[in-house]
């Protein structure tokens, strides 16, 4: 099984194969590799968009996730094997073990990527909340880059905690709002394995832009040959993977996705119908895999100070008392992000409802338009030229307008396909939403970065769909000041005498839909700090060590003030085309238009 490994450390790389897909030059920012095309970068970026340290942080990510794999490749050999019994047959005892443990090691093998280099992991690392693991992305390039360097996609990675407990996407009549799906734009839908999050684990594995496999029997291919696939068979039964594959198979699968050689099949591993239909429900056992893993306390454990809190078994100091009474009253957050209480609007109002849940989830599962500036350091706006294997990620360059929930629902570029047609009316109404991601682990960090926070020692995260806020803080401020300090610009281009994000905000990305219970809320300074020290509260991993948040092998971040986090990377926003017909101007256009 065991993975080419990506060596590149320090000014220069070792020599690696071409399935690599990364070239033999450390990127020392920007300049273009001029290597033969199977290790070329693919490098479209202006200064300032690729972090100088890439490579290597990279590298370091590989190892953490190569740690993690051993670790439950060692757990795995020391589970009892469960017992099949019972009708309908059960695997007792340690069937819940066995198929969470097989969806860690779905999880963390690099080996599910046509480069062997790449692992969901690489995006989602426990320190992080399951959230990017690196701080220097985080604070430029925003998308993490996939198995072809430099490929990276449009949107922040998405914490994993808690995300199995979002419902299967549902329009609300009455309401006449959509609720549940997974993915910022609500496309994992659950409309067949009745699990979004298990869907949304079907998604990176052939994304061009992350593992990137031309055909999702690439999964079962490579599945087949790993070392955990005994337990596999264990959990899902002997003959899973009893599927003819062709000499081709090992060429296409180590081929990158999206590649002009495939002339835009979406299926080009020769298989049978019998072998395609097996290597389909090899797939959605791996999602369901996943979904075991994502569900489980090893990454959904309801371990922080607040769920003490609830127990009786923790006193929240008076900063994070004030924040909580906050986050349900002045700062109105809980009106999106429920906590099984009741939502006081007015200031002089006390919070005297019950808890409906005593395990909150602190998300309504619905989406909403916060009215995020476009952030012009998003490395998909770069990404016009063909790579080396012919593919174009965005032809339509900053003419891109990311329309989230909209554009799913008219199936348009950037998304994927809606499988109900009777939604595509509706896109208008929710053009520019995103998901209402919980709160839960928002701050999680490694133990030894122990806040988000400058001056730190903090560990850089990026924040909301297009990780244009850096830090907590900034958020709070948004949703407490973002009309009171609007101005008709672009990100990078605030009028002299303000500063971005502390008393100027650029005007939304797209200004349709905005929600407009927030924006001027009223909060003091003080109080917007104590709302970040209540948010402090939800990381996992008070109660009880969190699993594998140890692997941190990064440094801390040290200085500056939360209020300006990152302004000292901010780059002007070039001039904007209108937005692309190929994205506004599909039916139902948008309305009021998307300039």
């Amino acid at each position: 099984m065991r993975r080419t490994r990506l060596i590149a450390l320090g000014t220069a790389c070792a020599t690696i194969t071409a399935v690599m897909f990364i070239s033999v030059h450390v990127v020392g920012g920007q300049s273009e590799a001029a290597s033969s095309p199977s290790t070329q970068v693919y490098n479209p970026y202006p200064p300032g968009i690729l972090p100088s340290d890439l490579s290597s942080e990279t590298a370091r990510v590989q190892r953490e996730v190569d740690l993690i794999e051993e670790r439950a490749l060692a757990r795995w050999h020391t589970l009892k094997k469960p017992i099949l019994t019972g009708q309908p047959p059960v695997l007792q005892n340690t069937g819940t073990e066995a198929i969470e443990t097989l969806g860690e090691l779905m999880l963390y093998d690099r080996n599910i990527s046509p480069g062997e280099n790449q692992a969901c992991a690489s995006c989602h690392m426990p320190y992080a909340g399951f959230s990017g693991p690196i701080p220097s992305v985080n604070l430029t390039m925003i998308a993490f880059p996939g198995t072809v360097h430099f490929r990276a996609g449009k949107r922040t990675p998405q914490r994993h905690p808690y995300s199995p407990f979002f419902p299967v996407l549902q329009y609300n009549q009455v309401q006449g709002l959509f609720f549940g799906g997974n993915f910022w734009d609500s496309r994992a839908t659950g409309y067949r394995l009745r699990i979004p999050d298990a869907e949304q684990a079907q998604g990176p594995p052939v994304d061009t832009q992350e593992m990137g496999f031309s055909d999702t029997a690439c999964i079962a291919f490579r599945l087949s040959r790993a070392v955990y696939r005994p337990l596999f068979e264990e959990v899902w039964g002997e003959g899973s993977f009893d599927i003819k594959f062709t000499r081709e198979t090992e060429h296409i699968c180590g081929t990158p996705g999206g590649a002009a050689v495939f002339g835009g099949n979406t299926t080009p591993m020769p298989l049978s119908a019998g072998d395609r239909t097996r290597a389909n429900i090899v797939y959605d056992r791996w999602a369901q895999s996943i979904d075991s893993y994502e569900q489980s306390v090893q990454v959904s454990p309801f371990s922080s100070k607040f769920d003490a809190f609830l127990a009786g078994k923790y006193t929240l100091t008076a900063d994070e008392m004030a924040g909580f009474k906050l986050f349900n009253g002045k700062g109105n957050c809980n009106s999106c992000h429920l906590d099984g209480r009741g939502t006081t609007l007015k200031s002089d109002q006390a919070d005297t409802s019950s808890a409906a849940m005593v395990n909150p989830l602190f998300t309504c599962f619905g989406s909403a338009n916060e009215g995020v500036p476009l952030n012009p350091s998003d490395a998909f706006y770069y990404q016009t030229k063909p790579d080396s294997y012919g593919f174009i990620a965005n032809p339509y360059g900053f003419g891109y307008r990311d329309l989230g929930l909209g554009t799913f629902l008219r199936s348009g570029f950037g998304s994927g396909p809606n499988p109900n047609v009777t939604w595509k009316q509706y896109a208008p109404t929710v053009d520019g939403q995103m998901q209402v991601s919980s709160v839960r682990d928002v701050a999680s960090t490694p133990p030894q970065c122990p806040t988000t926070e400058a001056p730190g020692p903090y560990f850089q995260k990026g924040f909301f769909h297009n990780g244009y806020f850096k830090s907590l803080k900034q958020v709070v401020h948004f949703y407490n000041t973002r009309d009171k300090y609007a101005y008709p610009v672009t990100s990078g281009h605030c009028p002299k005498g303000t500063i971005e994000k502390v008393n100027c905000w650029p005007m939304p990305e797209v200004r349709n839909n905005i929600d407009m219970t927030s924006g001027n809320l009223g909060l003091t300074d003080e109080e917007e700090n104590q709302i970040v020290a209540f948010l402090q509260t939800l990381s996992d991993g008070f109660t009880k060590s969190y699993p594998n948040s140890d692997v941190y092998m990064g440094a801390c971040m040290r200085g500056g003030s939360a209020a300006t986090q990152g302004n000292e990377l901010l780059i002007p926003t070039p001039p904007l085309p209108p937005c692309a017909s190929a994205i506004c101007g599909v039916q139902p256009v948008p309305s009021p238009s998307v300039p």
